[in-house]
């Protein structure tokens, strides 16, 4: 690592099957992102001419062949999928207080014992073809709810009148 890199901001969230980390980096440049199997996660990328660098040992082994990554315009997600179903109890493999730059996804996280209760909402799992097509759906319900609503309200002041 460079001595005149910066470290992005790191979020995560786990699962019992995954792992959630979100790199805060908007309009990041050169992105370049490895995980290997035994956990060793490194990012580099370049905002405004400044690198940025995250190398970090996760707390377990991991399936690089099942885990993906997305790059967007405000952040870099990559889903981690873990080798064992199983939680963790960090994130990191070193014992102790984690750098100040890795902080807990709250919007992601959900506690052990509600997995099974939320499977499927907010799993992380990057599908922005659903999600558009979640948004068009809600768009046109409350259309027609809102159409609905102004013909009653047309129908009740014409017999009144």
């Amino acid at each position: 690592m460079s001595c005149f890199s910066r470290h992005p901001t790191l979020k995560w969230a786990q699962r019992s099957d995954k792992v959630n980390l979100t790199i805060e980096l908007p309009d990041a440049k050169d992105v370049k992102v490895t995980l290997k199997p035994e956990g060793k996660f490194n990012f580099s990328a370049t905002k405004d001419g400044v690198p940025y660098e995250v190398d970090v040992d996760l707390f377990d082994n991991v399936n690089v062949k099942e885990s993906k990554f997305y790059v967007g315009p405000r952040s870099i997600v990559y889903v981690v999928k873990k080798a064992e179903k199983k939680w963790w109890s960090r994130l990191l493999k070193q014992e102790g207080k984690p750098p100040a730059f890795v902080k807990v996804d709250w919007d992601k996280w959900i506690d052990e014992d509600d997995e099974n209760e939320t499977s499927g909402k907010n799993s992380g799992d990057k599908d922005f073809s659903k999600k558009q097509a979640r948004k068009r759906r809600k768009s046109k319900k409350k259309k027609n709810l809102l159409q609905n609503m102004l013909s009653k309200l047309k129908l009740d002041c014409i017999c009144k009148a």
